[in-house]
This record gives structure tokens, C-alpha cells and sequence, in this order.
């Protein structure tokens, strides 16, 4: 006889029965849980864009990277996560206003700019990625960096560059100003240098902090700590990273706050805290060698057909152009004829004339070709940040420069020191007009 199951009991056993076959192997386990998925999350606001997380962690990754390859001591994760945000933050408002005015970096510009890069360290593009891809650095992030490096770059011409004036009177001071050093037998200084960032307007409070940060920095290096350590962690200046190195300067070529505090200091010393209108600076001399007084050089006498890039004007249209023009000119044209009509540059109205010429007077690309050609010769179209050019090398000589071309060093060091002062005021301003939400703090 059978009993009646009780309630619940079939399905006891068919539970039972289903376990048996799960034992047998016949069952198909369930699937693993997969690893949780880490998700980006902002760490900066800056206007109307974002930093993540991950962004910063491939750019530290990156400057780990470049500190490591200059024997450098790389600063805590945490303090160098900061100062990049702050490098990041900067950039990031610099950008928006490049975005904001149309100004863009071409895909071919950016090509001729890695590809000089790569031609720089004696390899092809391919062979330069495959080296950088080695070394853990994603192409297209590098790519993207560079880009935004030359953006920032233009924009800097167009925004301060272009708007800083020379005036006669500064130029005679100059002039003077040299003649007075020229008996002085050390008068050029080879300098580092740390800024420590304040806001236009600041409150006394941030005043105070930002100063305290400094005080900070010049303890570590009189504590004896590498300057381009402290630099890498402290400075808010463009060349943080590559030891706030100066290179070579003159006393002229130097602000006056540099100028005065630079002659008292042997090499190897570092300057007290010196306090500008951008807010506060330390300088390191690292070497000091004494004025070169020869100005003899082999000057280049040339003109040039210039076709400028744009978002209606390719690098093919442009070279095909120069490649026509060409053609016509080695059949009996005129170079300035041509050069009026068809050039870009403000040279047109002169045929294309450029003078004469010293070494660094042009672009590497430009000077690397003309150099190449003879007297007379006329170059295959060459690309250049400024677009594409034809070259006639009209004659060339060895020149004991002459009082004008004292002048046009004159004027071009004032140039340099003004424009260097007016770009880190403008970075300062700019940054200071940006919506800017930190949220490093929120992990």
C-alpha cells in the first residue's frame, strides 16, 4: 500500500533529486560573478568640462615616468596627484578659452609635429610610438597631449605674444644697459626657478597660505633636498616638470626682480623668497660663464612663398599650390612676382623678401632647408607651424653684426622678457575667471 505524501514532500524530493543530478556532473554550474568594474568618477569641474579620476591617474602615471627618466625623486602619490591637478585645472581653463575662439590644431599640424619629434630622437613615427608604447605610454593620449600643448601654444602667441610692444627708448636703455656689462667678465647665468602661483585679488588669508607654501618649498631646499624634486612638487610654473630649468640667460634678458637678486648669488645658491605681482619665486644659480662677445655669423639673404593652413586651405591644397608655383618659376618666372600674388605672408609686398638672415632667426624647419640650398636655388614646397613655403637663397655672407642687428637683439630679449612676464600674468587671469570645483578630497 502507499501512503500519501504529506504536503511539501514532492517537492522535497524533486529538490533531492535535482541535487543527486547537480553530484552526478551532468548539471551545468552556475555562472562566476564577475569582477566588480571601477567606475570614473570626477574629480574637477573646470566651467562647463570635467577631470576624472582616471584622467589624472594616466597623467601621474606619465610624469612618474618622466621624473624617473631624469633621476629625479618622484614626491608622494598624494602630494603629486595635487600638484597636477592643479597643472590639469590650468590647462583645462586654457583650453576652453582656445574652444571658445575657434582655435584648433589640425590633424597635419599635429603629424608634422610628432613626426619632428621623432626625426629629433632619430627614428621613424612608426618606430617613435613603438618606443613610447614600450615604455606604457598610450599613443593616442600622447597624441591628445601634444595637441593640446600646441593649442595652448598658439594661444599664447595670438594672446600675449602678439600684444607686447617694443618701444625706441627701451632699446637704447638696452643697448646701454649692455655696454655697461660688457667689461664684466661673468654676466650670463644659467638659472632654475620655482613660482608659487597668487591670486589676482587674493584675500590676506591666501595670501598668507600661498606663502607659507613657499617658505615651505625653500626649507626643503636648503634642507638640501633636489631643486628639481621641489620644483616638481611646489611650482606652479609651465616648466615644473623638466626642473624650472631657465637655460642661459643674460642680466638683460632677465626681470629687474631676477636681475638684482641673481648677482649676489655664487652657483649652487639658492635665492631668498622674491615677491612679483604673480607671487612668490625662488631661484637656483646653477652655473655662471662669462659674456660672448664675438658676433660674427653666416648670415642667409632670402625670400619665400608662403601658403597658410586652414579649414579651407589643406596640406595638400597648399602644397600643391607651392608645387605649381614652382614649376613655373624654374620655366622663367619671377620669384617676386609670384610672391606678391600668391604669398601669404606679410613679405608679399616686398616679392617675398625676408633680408638677411641669422641662424635662429626662423623656424627649425625653415632654417634647416634654406640651409640646404645654394645660392640661387629655389626648395620643393617644406611645411612649417606657419603653413607651407617656398625658399630662394638669394646669396650668403660672414657678418660682424651691425649696430642695427645690436638693435634687433635688443629689441628681441626685451621682447622675450616682457612676453614671458605678460603670459604668466595672463595664465594667472585666466584661470582666476574659471568656474573651478575641486572634489579630490570627496574619495
Amino acid at each position: 500500500m502507499t501512503l500519501p505524501l504529506p504536503n511539501g514532500i514532492p517537492g522535497l524530493l524533486a529538490l533531492c533529486a535535482l541535487c543527486a543530478f547537480a553530484t552526478s556532473g551532468l548539471l551545468v554550474p552556475p555562472r562566476a560573478v564577475a569582477a566588480p568594474i571601477a567606475i570614473d568618477r570626477v574629480i574637477a569641474v573646470v566651467n562647463n568640462g570635467v577631470i576624472t579620476e582616471q584622467e589624472l591617474a594616466r597623467r601621474v602615471v606619465q610624469v612618474q615616468q618622466q621624473l624617473s627618466q631624469q633621476k629625479v625623486a618622484t614626491p608622494s602619490r598624494t602630494k603629486l596627484e595635487r600638484q597636477i591637478l592643479e597643472r590639469m585645472i590650468t590647462e583645462r581653463s586654457l583650453l576652453d578659452l582656445a574652444e571658445g575662439t575657434s582655435l584648433k590644431v589640425s590633424a597635419e599640424a599635429l603629424d608634422r609635429t610628432l613626426t619632428r619629434m621623432a626625426t629629433e630622437n632619430r627614428l621613424s613615427l612608426p618606430e617613435f610610438r613603438k618606443a613610447l608604447e614600450q615604455e606604457g605610454q598610450d599613443w593616442n593620449g600622447f597624441r591628445e597631449q601634444i595637441r593640446n600643448e600646441m593649442t595652448i601654444a598658439r594661444l599664447r602667441e595670438r594672446e600675449v605674444d602678439n600684444k607686447v610692444s617694443v618701444t625706441d627708448a627701451e632699446i637704447a636703455l638696452q643697448l646701454t644697459q649692455q655696454s655697461e656689462k660688457t667689461a664684466q667678465a661673468k654676466d650670463e647665468y644659467e638659472l632654475a626657478h620655482i613660482l608659487i602661483t597668487v591670486p589676482e585679488a587674493a584675500s590676506p588669508e591666501v595670501s598668507e597660505k600661498r606663502r607659507q607654501r613657499a617658505e615651505e618649498a625653500l626649507a626643503k631646499l636648503r634642507s638640501g633636498d633636489d631643486f628639481a624634486e621641489v620644483s616638481a612638487l611646489f611650482s606652479d610654473a609651465q616648466n615644473a616638470l623638466e626642473g624650472g630649468k631657465l637655460g642661459w640667460r643674460s642680466t638683460a634678458q632677465l626681470p629687474n626682480l631676477f636681475a638684482g637678486a641673481v648677482t649676489s648669488l655664487k652657483p649652487g645658491d639658492t635665492s631668498a623668497l622674491l615677491r612679483s605681482a604673480n607671487g612668490f619665486h625662488i631661484l637656483k644659480l646653477l652655473g655662471q660663464r662669462g659674456a660672448n662677445t664675438a658676433y660674427i655669423v653666416r648670415q642667409t639673404q632670402a625670400s619665400h612663398i608662403l601658403i597658410k593652413t586652414n579649414e579651407l586651405v589643406g596640406d595638400n591644397e597648399a602644397r600643391h599650390r607651392l608645387t605649381d608655383l614652382r614649376e613655373r618659376l624654374v620655366h622663367g618666372a619671377r620669384f617676386a612676382d609670384l610672391a606678391r600674388l600668391n604669398s601669404d605672408d606679410l613679405s608679399a609686398s616686398r616679392g617675398g623678401e625676408l633680408g638677411w638672415l641669422s641662424p635662429g632667426d626662423t623656424v627649425p624647419e625653415f632654417e634647416r632647408a634654406m640651409d640646404a640650398l645654394a645660392p640661387n636655388e629655389i626648395s620643393q614646397p617644406i611645411a612649417s607651424p606657419f603653413g607651407w613655403h617656398l625658399i630662394q637663397v638669394i646669396a650668403r655672407r660672414d657678418q660682424d653684426l651691425s649696430e642695427e642687428r645690436r638693435r634687433i637683439e635688443a629689441r628681441r630679449m626685451i621682447r622675450a622678457r616682457k612676453a614671458e612676464e605678460a603670459f604668466d600674468d595672463w595664465v594667472r587671469q585666466t584661470r582666476d575667471r574659471a568656474y573651478i570645483e575641486v572634489r579630490l578630497e570627496d574619495r
